[in-house]
């Protein structure tokens, strides 16, 4: 009997997810809450001669996806592995026919009283890392040595990228960078909507990029899910590499880092690689990889596993010799956040799949052992947000775009940096680290 619930609960999920809208354009998310009163904080505050005479998000891009090779496909880049990492401009376009009065207006209203039409815009390449595996030589001492000539190739792509992040922190007010990392099931054009989403109500002020990486996107979903999973552990070095050289860009303040769904294990692997790293050279983390926020959004990871990933580097003293005294190193600058949600029914199939008691983007606050909240609210500032209302999307796991409370709190998060329980985040605490949104959210 259980096997044919579970499989009835793959099958309806896997429909949602196949199905989608059919023809309609991508729509710019709702309107968080925090913009929609008539005293509310404004969404833009760029003045009018610092913005753009278009409309468009312009997005930073990093990928290790290979270009399309598809003649139907209109995307720039498909869902096969590339051996490097590419980076560009990829702009999202408002329309049709937004200008910035119309767009002003349609971003604080809780009721659109028009299309606000999500698409792919111009696309620009502006460089790439060498093909890997790196060429290596021996010398005539026997020892292996770097190529000089690939070397060359890898500074000076990295140099440009870090010229590229220059340029856009001197047009933004907040000298930090957004990264996002999307989920399976997406597309570059998909990842670049939710990105720009993001950017455009957090007033466009950070550098706003995104990581996409070869996520499975057609096909058979059960198979598709297996080989985004091992995509996914493919990426972890690009992205290492991508952060170290966003961190280390001379003018990068802090750092954003957000992901969702499957992308939310690929994110933490490599900041625990990234963290490993530097603490292995004797050096403060917080202040190398300059990381003030850390969001998941549905984590699609087993709890014991995400919980070890966290907690690994107090249980393992031998790989922190170079502190003295027991001290362990400072990760990150300022917040953990989790959003979890028991609605979301995509991770009921991951929860299926790979046998798992539970993940951690479905959370409930008794879920939380007080022992344990105890525990990581001593590593740092640890939250887990569990939203328990209705689904705003098909299937339940987008809700931190697509309900407004939501987002609004993650607004409150990124954008003013508060904490939960402070005004504008009237959280209900259920623990040491565990909130839940009020009744009224829901």
């Amino acid at each position: 009997m259980q096997h044919r619930v579970q499989r009835l609960i793959i099958i309806t999920v896997v429909s949602l997810l196949t199905v989608g809208c059919a023809g309609k354009p991508r729509q710019l998310m709702p309107t968080p809450v925090v913009y929609q009163a008539p005293d509310g904080e404004p969404v833009m505050t760029l003045p009018a001669e610092a913005r753009s005479a278009s409309t468009d998000v312009d997005l930073l891009y990093l990928t290790d996806r290979a270009p399309q090779t598809d003649p139907e496909s209109d995307l720039p880049y498909g869902q096969d592995r590339a051996k490097r990492i590419e980076f560009g401009s990829a702009r999202v376009e408002i329309g049709p026919d937004v200008t910035w009065p119309v767009l002003e207006r349609e971003s604080r209203l809780a009721e659109r009283t028009r299309d606000m039409d999500l698409s792919l815009g111009r696309v620009q390449r502006l460089g790439a890392f060498p093909e890997e595996p790196y060429a290596i030589r021996l010398g005539p001492d026997g020892n292996r040595y770097r190529d000089d000539g690939t070397l060359a190739q890898h500074l000076a792509a990295r140099r440009q990228l870090q010229d590229e992040v220059q340029a856009r922190l001197v047009r933004s007010p907040r000298k930090e960078v957004m990264l996002y990392v999307h989920g399976f099931n997406e597309t570059f054009a998909t990842s670049a909507f939710t990105a720009a989403e993001l950017c455009h109500f957090l007033g466009r002020e950070p550098v706003c990029a995104f990581f996409t990486w070869p996520a499975s996107s057609t096909g058979n979903f059960l198979i598709s899910y297996t080989s985004t999973t091992e995509s996914a552990d493919y990426a972890r070095n690009h992205l290492k590499k991508a952060i170290r050289t966003l961190a280390t860009t001379p003018g990068v303040e802090r750092l954003q880092l957000l992901a969702h769904s499957r992308g939310t294990a690929l994110l933490l692997g490599a900041l625990r690689d990234l963290f490993a790293e530097v603490v292995s050279a004797g050096k403060e983390p917080a202040e190398v990889l300059k990381v003030d926020n850390l969001v998941l959004f549905s984590p699609d990871i087993d709890v014991e596993v995400a919980t070890q990933t966290v907690t690994a580097f107090a249980s393992d003293p031998d790989v922190f010799s170079v502190w003295p005294g027991g001290r362990l190193p400072d990760p990150m600058r300022g917040r953990f956040t989790i959003y979890s949600s028991p609605q979301d029914r995509a991770l009921l199939v991951s929860r299926i799949l790979f046998r798992s008691e539970s993940r951690v983007g479905n959370l409930r606050p008794e879920d939380v052992p007080e022992e344990s909240q105890r525990y990581l609210d001593k590593l740092g500032d640890i939250d887990v947000i569990v939203y328990e209302g209705k689904r705003t999307d098909a299937f339940g796991h987008s809700y931190f775009t697509t309900n407004p409370r939501v987002s609004a709190d993650v607004m409150q998060l990124l954008r003013y940096d508060k904490a939960p329980g402070e005004p504008g985040r009237d959280l209900i605490r259920r623990g040491p680290i565990v909130w839940e949104f009020p009744q009224g959210a829901r």
